[in-house]
Protein backbone atom coordinates (compact mmCIF):
# COMPACT_ATOMS: atom_id res chain seq x y z
CA UNK A 1 0.00 0.00 0.00
CA UNK A 2 1.43 3.78 -0.83
CA UNK A 3 2.38 6.40 1.84
CA UNK A 4 0.00 8.51 2.88
CA UNK A 5 -0.32 12.05 4.99
CA UNK A 6 -2.56 12.03 7.74
CA UNK A 7 -3.48 15.15 10.17
CA UNK A 8 -4.57 15.21 13.02
CA UNK A 9 -5.68 19.08 14.64
CA UNK A 10 -5.88 19.09 18.64
CA UNK A 11 -8.75 21.43 19.56
CA UNK A 12 -7.93 24.49 22.04
CA UNK A 13 -9.94 22.47 24.40
CA UNK A 14 -7.81 19.78 24.33
CA UNK A 15 -4.70 22.17 24.68
CA UNK A 16 -6.15 24.18 27.64
CA UNK A 17 -6.99 20.98 29.53
CA UNK A 18 -3.46 19.48 28.77
CA UNK A 19 -4.25 16.79 27.37
CA UNK A 20 -1.61 16.73 24.42
CA UNK A 21 0.90 14.20 25.90
CA UNK A 22 -2.16 11.41 26.38
CA UNK A 23 -3.19 12.24 22.71
CA UNK A 24 0.11 12.43 20.67
CA UNK A 25 1.11 9.14 22.97
CA UNK A 26 -2.08 7.34 21.29
CA UNK A 27 -1.21 8.06 18.06
CA UNK A 28 2.55 7.19 18.30
CA UNK A 29 2.31 4.26 19.90
CA UNK A 30 -1.33 2.69 18.49
CA UNK A 31 -0.78 3.85 14.81
CA UNK A 32 3.15 2.78 14.40
CA UNK A 33 2.94 5.52 12.38
CA UNK A 34 6.15 8.18 11.87
CA UNK A 35 5.41 11.75 13.31
CA UNK A 36 7.17 14.08 10.50
CA UNK A 37 5.82 17.32 11.15
CA UNK A 38 4.16 19.46 13.52
CA UNK A 39 2.67 23.32 14.34
CA UNK A 40 0.89 25.80 16.66
CA UNK A 41 -1.99 27.67 14.78
CA UNK A 42 -3.93 30.58 15.97
CA UNK A 43 -6.42 30.81 12.87
CA UNK A 44 -7.36 33.51 11.62
CA UNK A 45 -11.63 34.03 10.47
CA UNK A 46 -10.82 33.24 6.61
CA UNK A 47 -8.73 30.27 7.59
CA UNK A 48 -11.65 28.83 9.76
CA UNK A 49 -14.32 29.68 7.51
CA UNK A 50 -12.71 27.74 4.68
CA UNK A 51 -11.81 24.94 7.25
CA UNK A 52 -15.48 24.45 8.30
CA UNK A 53 -16.96 24.33 4.70
CA UNK A 54 -15.07 21.42 3.55
CA UNK A 55 -15.97 19.26 6.45
CA UNK A 56 -19.42 17.78 5.38
CA UNK A 57 -18.51 14.44 3.45
CA UNK A 58 -20.48 11.99 1.70
CA UNK A 59 -17.13 9.61 2.45
CA UNK A 60 -17.18 10.24 5.84
CA UNK A 61 -18.54 7.39 7.98
CA UNK A 62 -19.92 9.60 10.65
CA UNK A 63 -23.52 10.50 10.70
CA UNK A 64 -24.50 13.64 9.09
CA UNK A 65 -25.57 15.10 12.14
CA UNK A 66 -22.11 14.83 13.57
CA UNK A 67 -20.47 16.35 10.66
CA UNK A 68 -22.55 19.24 11.04
CA UNK A 69 -21.85 19.31 14.40
CA UNK A 70 -17.82 19.51 13.98
CA UNK A 71 -18.79 22.25 10.97
CA UNK A 72 -20.63 24.58 14.49
CA UNK A 73 -17.81 23.42 16.47
CA UNK A 74 -15.21 25.01 14.20
CA UNK A 75 -16.80 27.69 13.49
CA UNK A 76 -17.26 28.55 17.25
CA UNK A 77 -14.15 27.21 18.94
CA UNK A 78 -11.40 27.46 16.57
CA UNK A 79 -12.15 31.42 15.78
CA UNK A 80 -11.01 34.18 17.34
CA UNK A 81 -12.47 35.14 20.53
CA UNK A 82 -15.96 37.04 19.74
CA UNK A 83 -15.24 39.51 23.28
CA UNK A 84 -11.72 39.86 23.27
CA UNK A 85 -10.58 39.15 19.47
CA UNK A 86 -7.74 36.89 21.16
CA UNK A 87 -6.99 34.16 18.36
CA UNK A 88 -7.14 30.48 20.00
CA UNK A 89 -4.57 28.00 19.66
CA UNK A 90 -5.11 24.57 17.74
CA UNK A 91 -1.88 22.04 17.28
CA UNK A 92 -1.55 20.25 13.92
CA UNK A 93 0.48 17.06 13.75
CA UNK A 94 1.35 15.31 10.69
CA UNK A 95 1.65 11.28 9.73
CA UNK A 96 3.18 9.65 7.28
CA UNK A 97 2.96 6.04 6.56
CA UNK A 98 1.34 2.93 5.18
CA UNK A 99 -2.66 3.49 5.11
CA UNK A 100 -2.14 6.65 7.34
CA UNK A 101 -5.29 7.86 7.10
CA UNK A 102 -7.26 5.09 8.33
CA UNK A 103 -4.38 4.31 10.84
CA UNK A 104 -5.07 8.13 12.31
CA UNK A 105 -8.71 7.83 11.99
CA UNK A 106 -9.52 4.53 13.81
CA UNK A 107 -7.34 5.73 16.88
CA UNK A 108 -9.12 9.10 16.77
CA UNK A 109 -12.63 7.24 16.54
CA UNK A 110 -16.33 8.68 15.60
CA UNK A 111 -18.49 10.25 17.97
CA UNK A 112 -21.77 8.85 18.43
CA UNK A 113 -24.39 7.93 21.01
CA UNK A 114 -23.10 4.33 21.04
CA UNK A 115 -19.64 5.29 21.62
CA UNK A 116 -17.00 3.10 23.64
CA UNK A 117 -15.39 4.12 27.14
CA UNK A 118 -11.84 4.59 26.39
CA UNK A 119 -11.50 2.75 23.31
CA UNK A 120 -10.79 5.76 20.91
CA UNK A 121 -9.46 9.13 21.39
CA UNK A 122 -12.69 10.93 21.49
CA UNK A 123 -13.94 8.19 23.60
CA UNK A 124 -11.54 9.47 26.17
CA UNK A 125 -11.33 12.87 25.73
CA UNK A 126 -14.37 13.72 23.34
CA UNK A 127 -18.02 14.25 24.96
CA UNK A 128 -21.30 14.27 23.09
CA UNK A 129 -24.53 14.62 25.86
CA UNK A 130 -27.66 14.47 24.69
CA UNK A 131 -30.46 15.78 26.97
CA UNK A 132 -33.98 13.54 27.28
CA UNK A 133 -35.26 14.86 24.53
CA UNK A 134 -32.20 14.21 22.20
CA UNK A 135 -30.88 17.82 21.60
CA UNK A 136 -27.20 18.20 22.07
CA UNK A 137 -26.34 19.65 25.04
CA UNK A 138 -22.51 19.51 25.06
CA UNK A 139 -20.35 18.30 22.17
CA UNK A 140 -16.45 18.66 22.30
CA UNK A 141 -14.60 16.46 19.55
CA UNK A 142 -11.41 16.59 21.08
CA UNK A 143 -9.06 16.31 17.92
CA UNK A 144 -9.84 16.43 14.29
CA UNK A 145 -8.86 13.89 11.33
CA UNK A 146 -10.02 13.40 7.59
CA UNK A 147 -11.97 10.58 6.56
CA UNK A 148 -10.44 9.73 3.72
CA UNK A 149 -6.41 10.10 2.06
CA UNK A 150 -8.12 12.50 -0.88
CA UNK A 151 -10.09 15.12 2.00
CA UNK A 152 -6.70 14.81 3.79
CA UNK A 153 -4.53 15.99 0.79
CA UNK A 154 -7.18 18.76 0.46
CA UNK A 155 -7.45 19.99 3.88
CA UNK A 156 -3.67 19.62 4.42
CA UNK A 157 -3.17 22.35 1.15
CA UNK A 158 -5.75 24.49 2.81
CA UNK A 159 -3.51 24.62 5.92
CA UNK A 160 -0.14 24.91 4.60
CA UNK A 161 -1.25 27.86 2.61
CA UNK A 162 -1.75 29.79 5.98
CA UNK A 163 0.84 28.03 7.77
CA UNK A 164 2.80 31.08 7.87
CA UNK A 165 0.41 33.52 8.50
CA UNK A 166 -1.45 32.06 11.21
CA UNK A 167 0.71 29.31 12.35
CA UNK A 168 4.24 29.14 13.82
CA UNK A 169 5.52 30.68 17.21
CA UNK A 170 2.69 32.28 18.66
CA UNK A 171 2.20 36.12 19.67
CA UNK A 172 -0.80 36.54 22.03
CA UNK A 173 -2.61 34.06 22.37
CA UNK A 174 -2.74 33.59 25.92
CA UNK A 175 -4.25 36.16 28.46
CA UNK A 176 -2.45 37.35 31.82
CA UNK A 177 -3.11 39.45 34.76
CA UNK A 178 -2.08 42.35 35.80
CA UNK A 179 1.81 42.63 36.81
CA UNK A 180 2.38 39.03 35.23
CA UNK A 181 6.02 38.59 32.96
CA UNK A 182 5.65 35.60 31.18
CA UNK A 183 8.75 33.82 29.92
CA UNK A 184 9.25 31.44 27.02
CA UNK A 185 11.37 28.53 27.46
CA UNK A 186 12.96 25.61 24.92
CA UNK A 187 12.17 22.13 25.75
CA UNK A 188 13.59 19.44 23.51
CA UNK A 189 12.30 16.00 23.51
CA UNK A 190 15.38 14.20 22.91
CA UNK A 191 15.59 11.68 20.49
CA UNK A 192 15.76 8.47 23.28
CA UNK A 193 11.87 8.73 23.04
CA UNK A 194 11.56 8.29 19.49
CA UNK A 195 14.18 4.74 18.80
CA UNK A 196 10.35 2.36 18.43
CA UNK A 197 7.31 3.83 17.82
CA UNK A 198 6.04 4.34 21.97
CA UNK A 199 3.97 6.54 23.87
CA UNK A 200 6.88 8.14 25.64
CA UNK A 201 7.51 11.46 23.58
CA UNK A 202 3.15 12.46 25.03
CA UNK A 203 4.34 10.76 28.64
CA UNK A 204 7.34 13.40 28.72
CA UNK A 205 4.77 16.13 27.51
CA UNK A 206 2.30 15.02 30.18
CA UNK A 207 4.72 15.86 33.01
CA UNK A 208 5.45 18.82 31.77
CA UNK A 209 1.67 19.58 31.47
CA UNK A 210 1.68 20.06 35.39
CA UNK A 211 3.59 23.24 35.42
CA UNK A 212 0.50 25.16 33.69
CA UNK A 213 2.18 26.35 30.79
CA UNK A 214 1.43 26.80 27.72
CA UNK A 215 2.42 25.28 24.25
CA UNK A 216 3.15 28.22 21.92
CA UNK A 217 5.37 26.41 19.26
CA UNK A 218 6.18 23.08 18.01
CA UNK A 219 8.42 21.62 15.99
CA UNK A 220 9.86 18.20 14.82
CA UNK A 221 13.68 18.17 14.47
CA UNK A 222 16.03 16.34 12.65
CA UNK A 223 19.28 18.31 14.19
CA UNK A 224 22.53 19.14 11.56
CA UNK A 225 25.71 17.99 13.03
CA UNK A 226 26.66 21.92 12.45
CA UNK A 227 23.50 22.87 15.02
CA UNK A 228 24.26 20.04 17.35
CA UNK A 229 27.71 21.25 17.98
CA UNK A 230 26.43 24.97 18.05
CA UNK A 231 23.53 24.29 20.64
CA UNK A 232 25.89 22.04 23.17
CA UNK A 233 29.44 24.08 22.21
CA UNK A 234 28.85 26.06 25.74
CA UNK A 235 29.18 22.28 27.11
CA UNK A 236 32.32 21.65 25.34
CA UNK A 237 34.93 23.67 27.48
CA UNK A 238 32.63 22.27 31.00
CA UNK A 239 33.24 18.87 29.61
CA UNK A 240 37.34 19.74 28.49
CA UNK A 241 37.96 20.95 32.15
CA UNK A 242 35.66 19.76 34.54
CA UNK A 243 36.29 15.76 34.00
CA UNK A 244 40.36 16.23 34.77
CA UNK A 245 40.51 15.01 38.40
CA UNK A 246 37.77 12.24 37.21
CA UNK A 247 40.19 10.81 34.60
CA UNK A 248 43.20 11.51 35.99
CA UNK A 249 41.90 9.10 38.64
CA UNK A 250 40.97 6.58 36.02
CA UNK A 251 43.92 6.92 34.04
CA UNK A 252 46.40 6.48 37.54
CA UNK A 253 44.05 3.11 38.72
CA UNK A 254 44.58 1.73 34.77
CA UNK A 255 48.02 2.10 34.91
CA UNK A 256 48.99 0.95 38.22
CA UNK A 257 46.81 -2.11 37.03
CA UNK A 258 48.37 -2.62 33.47
CA UNK A 259 51.89 -1.74 35.13
CA UNK A 260 52.82 -2.97 38.50
CA UNK A 261 53.94 0.30 39.95
CA UNK A 262 51.59 3.43 41.79
CA UNK A 263 51.29 6.19 40.45
CA UNK A 264 52.31 9.62 42.54
CA UNK A 265 49.60 11.92 42.86
CA UNK A 266 51.50 14.72 40.75
CA UNK A 267 51.84 12.41 38.15
CA UNK A 268 47.79 11.70 38.59
CA UNK A 269 47.35 15.31 38.20
CA UNK A 270 49.62 15.80 35.18
CA UNK A 271 48.03 12.67 33.37
CA UNK A 272 43.99 14.66 34.02
CA UNK A 273 45.24 17.95 32.50
CA UNK A 274 46.74 15.81 29.35
CA UNK A 275 44.27 13.58 28.99
CA UNK A 276 41.43 15.03 30.70
CA UNK A 277 40.90 17.58 27.49
CA UNK A 278 40.88 14.46 24.96
CA UNK A 279 38.34 12.85 27.38
CA UNK A 280 36.15 15.85 27.11
CA UNK A 281 36.58 16.33 23.13
CA UNK A 282 35.15 12.90 22.85
CA UNK A 283 32.11 13.13 25.29
CA UNK A 284 31.65 16.14 23.34
CA UNK A 285 31.66 13.97 20.05
CA UNK A 286 29.19 11.26 21.52
CA UNK A 287 26.55 14.30 22.33
CA UNK A 288 26.86 15.40 18.95
CA UNK A 289 25.95 11.98 17.60
CA UNK A 290 23.20 10.88 20.22
CA UNK A 291 21.34 14.26 18.94
CA UNK A 292 22.27 14.25 15.09
CA UNK A 293 22.81 10.55 14.30
CA UNK A 294 26.81 11.34 13.62
CA UNK A 295 30.00 13.42 15.48
CA UNK A 296 31.63 15.93 14.07
CA UNK A 297 34.21 13.63 13.14
CA UNK A 298 32.30 11.23 11.17
CA UNK A 299 30.61 14.03 9.35
CA UNK A 300 32.13 15.87 6.10
CA UNK A 301 32.26 19.50 5.99
CA UNK A 302 30.02 19.45 3.39
CA UNK A 303 27.37 17.18 4.97
CA UNK A 304 27.23 18.98 8.49
CA UNK A 305 24.68 21.33 7.61
CA UNK A 306 22.32 18.77 6.82
CA UNK A 307 19.22 17.39 8.64
CA UNK A 308 20.41 14.45 10.62
CA UNK A 309 19.17 11.15 11.18
CA UNK A 310 17.81 11.64 14.79
CA UNK A 311 14.67 12.72 15.42
CA UNK A 312 13.33 15.39 18.24
CA UNK A 313 10.11 17.42 19.39
CA UNK A 314 11.09 20.85 20.17
CA UNK A 315 8.44 22.84 22.07
CA UNK A 316 7.99 26.26 23.26
CA UNK A 317 6.35 26.76 26.47
CA UNK A 318 5.27 30.27 27.39
CA UNK A 319 4.18 31.57 31.18
CA UNK A 320 4.82 33.09 34.49
CA UNK A 321 8.47 31.70 35.74
CA UNK A 322 8.45 29.45 32.88
CA UNK A 323 12.50 28.37 32.78
CA UNK A 324 12.03 27.22 36.50
CA UNK A 325 9.26 25.47 36.51
CA UNK A 326 9.99 23.41 33.77
CA UNK A 327 13.58 22.74 35.40
CA UNK A 328 11.69 21.51 38.27
CA UNK A 329 9.52 18.87 36.59
CA UNK A 330 12.52 17.85 34.54
CA UNK A 331 14.93 17.30 36.58
CA UNK A 332 18.60 17.34 37.31
CA UNK A 333 20.99 16.12 34.46
CA UNK A 334 21.82 13.06 35.84
CA UNK A 335 18.95 11.13 36.51
CA UNK A 336 20.42 9.09 39.36
CA UNK A 337 19.91 12.17 41.33
CA UNK A 338 16.94 13.54 39.67
CA UNK A 339 13.89 13.39 42.48
CA UNK A 340 11.11 10.98 42.31
CA UNK A 341 8.81 11.95 39.99
CA UNK A 342 10.57 14.04 37.90
CA UNK A 343 11.02 13.13 33.94
CA UNK A 344 14.65 12.68 34.16
CA UNK A 345 13.95 9.58 36.94
CA UNK A 346 11.30 8.63 35.17
CA UNK A 347 12.69 7.86 31.76
CA UNK A 348 16.37 8.97 32.17
CA UNK A 349 19.10 6.42 31.55
CA UNK A 350 22.72 8.46 32.39
CA UNK A 351 23.62 11.89 32.23
CA UNK A 352 23.27 12.38 27.91
CA UNK A 353 20.35 9.58 27.35
CA UNK A 354 17.84 11.62 30.10
CA UNK A 355 14.53 12.14 27.94
CA UNK A 356 14.50 15.79 27.58
CA UNK A 357 16.54 19.23 27.41
CA UNK A 358 15.63 22.32 28.91
CA UNK A 359 16.94 25.72 28.98
CA UNK A 360 18.34 27.03 31.78
CA UNK A 361 17.90 30.64 32.22
CA UNK A 362 15.99 32.85 29.65
CA UNK A 363 19.12 34.10 28.02
CA UNK A 364 19.58 30.49 27.18
CA UNK A 365 16.54 30.22 25.79
CA UNK A 366 17.20 33.16 23.48
CA UNK A 367 20.28 31.52 21.98
CA UNK A 368 19.09 28.41 21.78
CA UNK A 369 15.63 29.04 20.11
CA UNK A 370 18.21 31.24 17.21
CA UNK A 371 19.37 27.74 16.92
CA UNK A 372 16.20 25.49 16.79
CA UNK A 373 14.41 28.12 15.11
CA UNK A 374 10.78 26.83 16.39
CA UNK A 375 8.73 29.32 13.79
CA UNK A 376 10.85 27.59 10.94
CA UNK A 377 7.95 26.41 8.24
CA UNK A 378 9.07 22.86 7.97
CA UNK A 379 4.54 21.76 8.27
CA UNK A 380 4.52 23.91 4.78
CA UNK A 381 7.76 21.68 3.18
CA UNK A 382 6.41 17.94 4.22
CA UNK A 383 2.52 19.14 2.99
CA UNK A 384 4.02 20.34 -0.33
CA UNK A 385 6.60 17.34 -0.93
CA UNK A 386 3.89 15.18 -0.48
CA UNK A 387 0.76 16.61 -1.99
CA UNK A 388 2.36 19.27 -4.40
CA UNK A 389 1.36 23.33 -4.26
CA UNK A 390 -1.72 24.78 -3.58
Amino acid sequence: MSQQLAYVIITPYSLHKSRTGGILSRLISRTGLDLVAARMFAPGPELVQKYSEAIISTNDPQDRKIQELIRDYILKNLSPDGKTGRRRRVMMLLFKGEDAVRKVRSVVGNLGPDRRVGESIRDTYGDLIYDDNGTVRYFEPAVLAAPTAEEANAKLKLWAQYSDTDGGLLENTIAYHPGETPQRTLVLIKPDNFRFPTGRPGNVIDFFSRTGLYIVAIKVLRMSVADAMEFYGPVREVLRTKLKDVVGAKAKVALEKELGFAIPAETEKQLGEIIGPVFGDNQFENIVRFMAGRAPSEAPAAEQTQPGSEKCIALIYEGVSAVTKIRDVLGPTDPSKAPPGSIRREFGQNIMVNAAHASDSTESATRELGIVKPAENNFRRVVEQFCGGA
